[in-house]
């Protein structure tokens, strides 16, 4: 049984209730409470002014926190790639194919090349949590790249970002040393530290230089003439000297392309290079240039090399197949191997067959003007792609210059004054 309270029946007497006046609760008479409720009282007004910054900063610069992001975590059966670039011409086409295979997508740019409406596009095709972010960021900047790769489960990158013009490359070298070489190592460096194992590198025929035999193979000698290709074949002998190491156990494919073409097939993306940079573009975007009228015509630098009618001869890869053969690279990458390939059509186009399949292609009477050689070119690069159409099974299929290009014409026509800036998240 229970114990009987001798207190059972008798009420309760409780201390009546005291009232509690702002004055007596702001009361600072005592000289010892006074330091204690004005803490109290600042604390109050920093959190205040904390919410207050919170909820009227805009949503595309609040950070989310990276426990509660998609992004942040791996998942069976989704890979998520860091698409360095991709806010760029090719990089952005890459990004296309990877999200339209299911593939996780970070892009990473600094939009100094790149088109922030590039991204908008690809925001708004795949709007689904955990498929796409963007990230404003400079890969110069070690802090910040450390900071993505913390915040992001990546499981492979696709290195594209770079500067990537050869006159302007001899005009600013320096740049091109940093931009390039420099800035692989702080990727490669990042994914060393944060246990990223599969590296698909964006290179150039340009590491070749003017080889004296042709068709261009993956055992052609490297002699690059120009900083671009130079600080191209550096970064390259960072990753490969890298990826030899014991503790590196790194799956890298390295892809030397040629001349790049055309555009999204179903009109989605194109290339919109900046007004400034015109002058060092492809020739396709001084083709379209001079086609809408915004230059008065094509200007063809060097007449005098030694080729059939005298200008460069060049392997025009489209950029659907170019796009195509990293992907590939990418689902057969192996931890411990590496895989260096030459991405082109294997056949050589002339600069003037360029200019009569784009005149073709725009049905324009484009004006053509003549000018002496641009430093740092070379007469002949075309390559030899028996090696990736045997290891990758991979085979250009868009090889119909006038049909690239009219491609790529139609998005110009649609873009004349490019794309619509998007939503960003700016580190």
């Amino acid at each position: 049984m229970l114990p009987t309270s001798t207190n059972r029946g008798r009420p309760q007497q409780r201390p009546p209730p005291r009232s509690w006046s702002l004055s007596e609760m702001l009361d600072f008479s005592d000289p010892k409470r006074k330091p204690r409720y004005i803490s109290k009282l600042v604390m109050l007004v920093l959190l205040a002014a904390m919410c207050v910054l919170m909820l009227t900063q805009p949503p595309c610069h609040r950070r989310v926190p990276p426990t509660s992001s998609l992004f942040s975590v791996r998942q069976p059966g989704v890979t998520h790639v860091l698409v360095t670039g991709g806010a760029g011409y090719i990089g952005s086409h890459a990004a296309l194919r990877l999200l339209k295979d299911s593939f996780r997508v970070t892009i990473v740019d600094n939009l100094s090349r790149g088109n922030i409406g590039a991204i908008k596009v690809l925001q708004n095709l795949f709007p689904e949590p955990g498929r796409l972010q963007f990230i404003q960021a400079d890969l110069g900047d070690l802090k910040a790249v450390n900071r993505i790769f913390s915040e992001n489960a990546f499981d492979a990158v696709m290195h594209f970002a770079a500067v990537a013009y050869v006159g302007e490359s001899t005009l600013e070298p320096l740049r091109y040393y940093h931009n390039i070489t420099a800035n692989t190592l702080v990727v490669l460096e990042a994914m060393a530290t944060h246990n990223v194992k599969t590296l698909i590198y964006s290179s150039t025929c340009a590491t070749y230089g003017e080889p004296e035999k042709m068709p261009i193979t993956e055992e052609t000698p490297q002699f690059p003439i120009n900083p671009y290709g130079k600080a191209k074949k550096m970064a390259e002998d960072i990753i490969l000297d890298f990826s030899k190491s014991k503790k590196a156990d790194m799956a890298v494919m390295i892809l030397r392309y040629f001349n790049v073409i055309g555009s999204d097939p179903e009109g989605r993306l194109g290339e919109a290079p900046r007004p400034e940079l015109r002058e060092h573009g492809r020739i396709s975007g001084a083709c379209f240039d001079a086609a809408l009228g915004i230059i008065p015509g094509l200007k063809v630098k060097g007449t005098d090399y030694e080729t059939p009618d005298g200008t460069c001869v060049r392997d025009y890869i489209d950029v659907t197949d170019l796009v195509d053969a990293h992907v590939k690279a990418l689902n057969k990458a192996e931890k411990g191997r590496v895989g260096i390939y030459n991405v082109g059509t294997g056949k050589g186009r002339s600069v003037k067959e360029f200019v009569e399949a784009c005149k073709k292609a725009t049905g324009a009477d484009i004006k053509v003007d003549y000018f002496p050689r641009r430093p740092g070119d070379y007469a002949k690069v075309y390559s030899d792609p028996a090696k990736i159409n045997r290891e990758l099974n991979w085979t250009a299929q868009h090889t119909d210059l006038h049909k690239s290009l009219k491609v790529a014409w139609t998005w110009q026509k649609a873009h004349r004054s490019g794309y619509e800036p998007p939503q960003a998240m700016i580190l």
